[in-house]
């Protein structure tokens, strides 16, 4: 009697566990980050200090010698596409400082003319320096932004003159719109951990410490076809969940085709400081070190990398040599 008790008792038991099983594999991931678990982030997760109290070059530190070696290698054809937009002089919903480009001079043997451009926003193709943004008045490795960025003296500290001798190392290409089988992301649509892994698979890559990351949402597809929308208000881009994982991979550079968020934040996370209104992008200048390559035209590239079924390339970039600036126009080139 007890021997059949007991082996009833143990096939309710198996049952419920593996109900259990079922249950929490198939249930989705919890993307909620709340303004308490995002700012321990802030600490938890900091380079701050790690490569000195006095450093200013963040995770491009993680581009090594071997790291370099490494990317010269994935150069086979010689093939190059540039990831940048075309300047664009067209005011727009999505561009309200476009290039202004004055012709100064046109002569019987030369021409000169002269450019001038706001860069940050969502509309030219720019490098942002770690001086760019700040949280709670300090930006990347804790120097105090109101002792070095100033309107008289510029980026004291975190300036893009800091990234003068360029960058080159593997870049890799993480395709969200063909991930997903659509031609673009709608406006508004977050990236997860799972979609970075998904594609990681299906590529069959990895990214490894050093690399420069590029995410493709196809926004210059859709407004190809649509027309520009107010970016700012709402973009595809990378959810705050996905910052654990950019830390752990040692990610060098992130590069996206808007400002890397998604915008607005997604319902269900909770992070309301107004220093943290584009959390990702905000976050990972600051608290990581890390540069961005904001409004990049990723779609030459993506076509590129398809015809060919590699998502890896060596991909260099260097920002005008400006002493304190706070970043740069810049024009990124994939290699195959």
């Amino acid at each position: 009697m007890k021997t059949i008790a007991a082996s009833v008792l143990g096939v309710i038991v198996g049952a419920v566990l593996a109900t259990a099983v079922v249950r929490s594999q198939s249930s989705p991931p919890n993307h909620q980050v709340t303004q308490a678990e995002f700012d321990r982030w802030k600490s938890e997760l900091s380079n701050w200090g790690r490569w000195g109290k006095d450093d200013q070059k963040g995770t491009l530190n993680l581009i090594t010698p071997a790291k370099r070696k490494q990317a010269a290698a994935l150069v086979r054809e010689g093939f190059a596409v540039s990831l940048a937009r075309d300047a664009d002089t067209e005011k727009a919903v999505d561009n309200n400082s476009p290039y202004e480009q004055v012709m100064n001079s046109v002569g019987a043997a030369a021409s000169a003319d002269r450019l001038s451009v706001s860069f940050h926003g969502y509309a030219h193709t720019h490098l942002d320096a770690l001086g760019h943004h700040f949280l709670n008045g300090k930006m990347y490795n804790g120097f105090a932004a109101s002792e070095y960025v100033t309107m008289q003296g510029g980026a004291g500290k975190g300036a893009i003159i800091n990234v003068k001798n360029g960058i080159f190392t593997r870049g890799i290409l993480m395709d969200m719109p063909r991930l997903k089988g659509v031609p673009y992301l709608e406006p508004g649509t977050p990236v997860y951990v799972e979609d970075l892994e998904a594609w990681e698979k299906q590529a069959g890559i990895r990214v490894s410490p050093g690399d420069a990351v590029f995410i493709r949402t196809g926004r210059w597809e859709r407004r190809a076809k649509l027309g520009p929308w107010n970016v700012g208000q709402q973009s595809a881009g990378l959810d705050a969940s996905v910052l654990p994982w950019l830390k752990k991979r040692d990610v060098a550079l992130l590069g996206s085709e808007s400002a890397l968020s998604v915008t607005p934040i997604p319902a269900g996370s909770h992070i309301t400081n107004p220093d943290d209104y584009l959390p990702v992008h905000n976050f990972v200048l600051v608290a990581l070190g890390m540069n961005l390559i904001d409004d990049c035209e990723l779609g030459p590239v993506a076509e590129a990398a398809a015809a060919r079924k590699r998502w890896e390339f060596l991909v260099t970039a260097a920002p005008l040599p400006i002493v304190k600036g706070t970043g740069s126009p810049i024009n990124p080139t994939a290699l195959f």
